[in-house]
Formats: structure tokens, C-alpha cells, sequence
């Protein structure tokens, strides 16, 4: 169990932040041109491989790039040789799973979007969800990807773009009670937006 006042786990360690998280990539040059030239991230580290050692050692050929962001945190892929993407999960939507990005404020996250927009990426947002305001997008290896700001708490309203919030504590104590109808409020949702 997690002590959420320090941010120490019950075990006695923190979590002091993300170091990186890896995808499979289907093509590594368009995935290092897009990263390194449309989103301006180094090509930090590199790992050219032919076994897998967190797996016991199971021979595999493969490529891992690791991209630097400005906090010296990484994204990073996998490149099997294969110029196939990862397949998507069947029983979860394609905006499910996704990788956000901060940036510093609402000019960043503007000019992020005419970037992308520029090279022909289609973006949606930007969305206030009150704490935060994002884009969403995909890289070219199908990845969803956000980009995101912080609001600031004084500027924030106790609403997003669904409408007004409680407090996390109470917004999980309402999923946790309807979360076994979210089928049907969806269908619900659906019929009254016609």
C-alpha cells in the first residue's frame, strides 16, 4: 500500500520519476526523424543487440533507441527487424493507451500543434480537462501521444470538458460504484447526442 501524503511506498522507496518507456517501432528512420527533427528530442543512447537479457538471455536480434527529453527522462523503441507495428490490443480502443508529454505552457502546446499540423499529422485539441489542456495525435508507429500543460490551481474550475468534478477521492469512490454500467452510460451518452 502506498503512503499517498510522502509519495513513499510501504516497502520504504520512492518513485523519483519516469526513466523511459519503450515501444516497438516499425520503421527507425521515420521514427528518428520524427522524434529527433518534429518533436526536437537527441537520440541519447543506443543498444544493438542479439539476446534479450532481462528474459534469460533469449537470442533475439534487435535495435533500442532512446530519445532524451529536456528532464533527462527517455522514450524509447524496440526495432525488431521486422518493419511491422505492434498490433493493437483487440479489447481496447486505440485511444486507451497513450504516452503524454509535457510542455510549459499554452504557446508551446499551440506551436506543438502547428508543428505536427505542418507535417501533416492530424491533431485533436486543444481539450481543457481543468487540470491539465492537451493535444492528441499519433507517431508514426501508431502510438497515441498527448501533449500537455499544467493549469495552474488557481486558475482551475472543478470542471473539464465533461462537465464539473468532485474531488479524486469522491470521483473514485462514483466510478467505483457505476463502473459495471459504463456500457450502458455510454449507449445512454450515444442516444441522447442524436
Amino acid at each position: 500500500m502506498t503512503n499517498t501524503r510522502s509519495g513513499s511506498a510501504a516497502g520504504g522507496f520512492a518513485l523519483k520519476g519516469l526513466h523511459h518507456y519503450a515501444y516497438k517501432c516499425q520503421d527507425p528512420v521515420k521514427t528518428r526523424h520524427f522524434y529527433e527533427k518534429v518533436l526536437g528530442l537527441r537520440l541519447a543512447h543506443t543498444v544493438r543487440a542479439t539476446a534479450m537479457p532481462s528474459t534469460g538471455g533469449e537470442p533475439t536480434h534487435y535495435f533500442h533507441l532512446f530519445f532524451e527529453m529536456k528532464d533527462g527522462s527517455y522514450i524509447a523503441f524496440f526495432d525488431l527487424g521486422d518493419n511491422e507495428k505492434s498490433l493493437p490490443s483487440p479489447n481496447t480502443a486505440a485511444w486507451v493507451n497513450h504516452i503524454a508529454f509535457e510542455v510549459a505552457d499554452k504557446a508551446e502546446l499551440l506551436a506543438a500543434k502547428a508543428a505536427l499540423e505542418g507535417e501533416g499529422i492530424e491533431v485533436v485539441g486543444p481539450l481543457n480537462h481543468d487540470f491539465v489542456e492537451s493535444i492528441y495525435f499519433f507517431d508514426p508507429n501508431g502510438i497515441r501521444m498527448e501533449f500537455t500543460f499544467r493549469i495552474p490551481a488557481a486558475l482551475q474550475q472543478g470542471g473539464h470538458v465533461y462537465g464539473q468534478a468532485g474531488t479524486p477521492d469522491e470521483e473514485f469512490d462514483k466510478w467505483v460504484a457505476e463502473r459495471s454500467r459504463a456500457k450502458e452510460f455510454a449507449q445512454s451518452w450515444a442516444l441522447a447526442q442524436r
